[in-house]
């Protein structure tokens, strides 16, 4: 039984067209039993997009509140986009990267993602760290999180991103990462896990 037809399908073309031409739920545990089959690390380090952003373990340990409130942040703002793939989170999480990148440059642009659903993603991702300033001012009278911490933990993010993409065109293995790690119901377990560990 196929949860995202609502009928049977062959395992053959489960097989064939998870996530290519059908949209799966991330509770399918055929789904579920693939992404254990199908993830191999494929980031190499040499390769990491923004090199020029370094990502340490000193700022990991420092910021993982941050980092967690991202991720999932992140999470939230896919999964209420329906129909948002890791492509579409992606494409949110680099045009971030771009408008904090001409940020320190003193140019304020924000640059949006192409496709709509990236567009959406985007829109909410901004607007929780929009939040998340506007609270510490408030409170304490000053930004506590510097746009260049928020930047180097969006890059932390989207490299995570391409380390668990599978590829498919409606591929959701990074969201279904952050969801397993990040469980609503009980918040404070959530752990941030480095990717290719």
């Amino acid at each position: 039984m196929c949860p995202a037809k609502g009928a049977s399908i062959c395992s053959l073309c489960c097989g064939q067209e998870r996530e290519v031409s059908i949209s799966c739920p991330l509770g399918c545990s055929y789904l579920r039993e693939s992404r254990q089959r199908e993830y191999v690390s494929r980031l190499d380090p040499k390769e990491f997009p923004f090199k020029e952003i370094e990502v340490d373990r000193q700022f990991l340990e420092e910021r993982g509140d941050l980092l967690n409130g991202l991720a999932k942040n992140t999470l939230e703002s896919a999964m209420t986009v329906h129909g948002a793939s890791d492509t579409d989170t992606q494409q949110a999480l680099v045009a971030l990267i771009e408008g904090y990148k001409t940020l320190e440059n003193g140019i304020h642009y924000e640059p949006r993602p192409d496709s709509v659903f990236g567009r959406a993603v985007f829109d909410q991702l901004r607007e929780w760290i929009h939040g998340l300033q506007r609270r510490e001012t408030e409170q304490t009278g000053f930004k506590r999180t510097r746009d260049r911490d928020i930047m180097v933990s969006l890059v932390f993010l989207y490299r995570m991103s391409l380390d668990r993409d599978n590829g498919k065109p409606k591929g959701r293995a990074f969201l279904d990462f952050l969801q397993q790690h990040f469980h609503i119901e009980n918040e404070s377990q959530s752990a941030l896990i480095v990717p290719g560990r």
